[in-house]
């Protein structure tokens, strides 16, 4: 029988419990998105709350990505989240893509409205509308606008951040003279993409081209970044798309080129969405929950006071203090945790579920010895350091954590990528999932389609990263036109 002790030392070790990574992954990323407060379930069936820790998350996300964005030429602007039923219809590939998840407003004001109003579940087609207005001659071109919202995709099957019938994302469209533009465009987009993954997020990606039929709906061609989670299963992080010039065929975005001809634009669009979110979760996270990136955790430092007697406990306090303040000027975020309600340990397992990179640690020891100890939530290890260093030496640290998030994560999906010669080793491989699959592909949807309803895997991308040379499809057997990477994906 459990002691009320026996119950203390597992509230300790556990403050809110998740399910072990390695048993049950789905259960442990729900458990560590609900009990790590990043977000909550919405009254609203598919929709989430997102809570101020995941919020703030999402915030730095935002702040990074725009500030690319914007060095790369483009403006932030805002569009109706209303978007009339015929401007979807003028694109046929596009209202057949989303046709299934879509939401319609057909009341309004208490009356029924003359023409139904679909909720966006991407914006082409009412921004379409404005470029059209907007774009009159070649030195109109390029039009860059991206702009930060909301859509809605009436979702089956629904997820924390990886599928939920809103979520919030970035999405750019512009406009240009040539084609050659338009998709150097959509590959700098792509790139800038793989930049901020790798760079800021510790998430190293493949790049490439997407099959036709796992392409954007109405795209002349989508371009992907496909990540690793630990269970081995795909991610898609982030996509670029060259439009050609459907939409702007659909939309007469015409302009007068310097010949002073009429010419329709080349268009591209691209984004990224709070998925990201649930891409850091599973790449990073381990048995004891969330482990962020220090470039882009929501909180860097947690600083823990270990109380003793009050007089003493004045000047841990203030040292922690001290250490803050300090911290806060090299721009560094740190919070004390300094509730007396619960004990060292019951904090020290709480912000290791949070994933706060680096925790600091000061007790009646320390300050004997002039010292404090930090704690790193990549490895665990420990280390004393003198007062006087702290600063320098968490600014190192915490450079540290971010390569060795990347280094890890690259180094695992690099050893679960194997290649695969015939349909029985891509069958065998994704029975359960090893990893991605690497082999040749004829290039038919047809075969395509028949090796997913098979495998349950998809073709993720066509990469740009050479992996060999494969001469045959492994689907059907026939000379293959590409190397394609295999895996199951959520």
């Amino acid at each position: 029988m459990k002691t009320k002790t026996d119950e203390r030392a597992t509230a300790e070790k556990f403050p809110r419990h998740i399910a072990a990574q390695s048993e049950d992954f789905n259960q442990w990323y729900t458990d560590v998105v609900t009990k790590g407060d990043l977000a909550d379930y919405s009254p609203i069936k598919g929709c989430m709350v997102i809570k101020p820790y995941g919020y703030a998350l999402w915030e730095n996300i935002q702040r990074v990505l725009d500030g690319m964005i914007k060095e790369t030429g483009h403006q932030n602007a805002y569009f109706p989240l209303f978007i009339p039923e015929s401007f979807l219809k003028k694109e046929k590939e596009h209202v057949e893509g989303f046709s299934p998840e879509l939401a319609v407003v057909t009341i309004a004001g208490g009356k029924e409205l003359e023409e139904p109003l679909v909720v966006r579940p991407t914006s082409e087609t009412i921004i379409y509308s404005m470029f059209a207005k907007w774009v009159h001659s070649y030195r109109d071109l390029p039009l860059l606008i991206n702009q930060w919202a909301n859509v809605v995709r009436w979702e089956k099957r629904t997820r924390l951040f990886l599928r939920t019938t809103e979520f919030l994302w970035q999405e750019g469209h512009t406009a240009h003279t040539t084609f050659d533009e338009a998709q150097g465009e959509t590959l700098k987009m792509l790139g800038i993409y793989k930049k901020f993954a790798e760079e800021f997020l510790a998430l190293p990606v493949i790049d490439g081209q997407k099959s036709e039929s796992e392409k954007f709906a109405g795209a002349y061609a989508t371009y992907s970044l496909e990540a690793m989670m630990k269970d081995n299963k795909a991610l898609q992080s982030a996509t670029s798309h060259n439009l050609g010039q459907n939409f702007a065929k659909a939309f007469g975005i015409t302009f007068l080129d310097r010949d002073n001809l009429e010419q329709h634009v080349w268009q591209t669009s691209w984004g990224l969405s709070t998925r990201i979110i649930g891409a850091i979760i599973m790449t990073h996270g381990d048995e004891r929950g969330l482990i962020m990136p220090p470039r882009i955790a929501p909180l860097q430092v947690v600083i823990v006071p270990i109380f003793s007697d009050e007089q003493k406990n004045v000047a841990i306090l203030d040292a922690a203090q001290e250490i803050a303040r300090d911290l806060a000027a090299r721009d560094i975020s740190a919070q004390i945790d300094d509730r007396t309600q619960e004990t060292p340990g019951f904090k020290f397992n709480e912000w290791e579920l949070k994933g706060v990179p680096m925790r600091i640690e000061i007790g009646a020891r320390d300050m004997a010895q002039h010292a404090v100890t930090l704690v790193r939530r990549d490895t665990g290890k420990k280390e004393s350091v003198a007062h006087n260093k702290v600063v320098a030496e968490v600014v190192a640290l915490l450079q540290d954590i971010q390569r060795n998030l990347f280094t890890a994560a690259k180094e695992r999906m690099e050893q679960h990528i194997f290649p695969v010669q015939s349909f029985a080793e891509l069958k065998e491989s994704m029975a359960e999932p090893k990893g991605f699959a690497v082999g040749g592909w004829c290039g038919s949807a047809v075969c395509e389609a028949a090796m997913k309803e098979k495998t349950g895997a998809t073709i993720r991308n066509i990469p740009f990263h050479h992996y060999g040379t494969f001469t045959h499809c492994v689907g059907c057997g026939k000379k293959a036109a590409h190397t394609a990477i295999f895996a199951k994906a959520y």
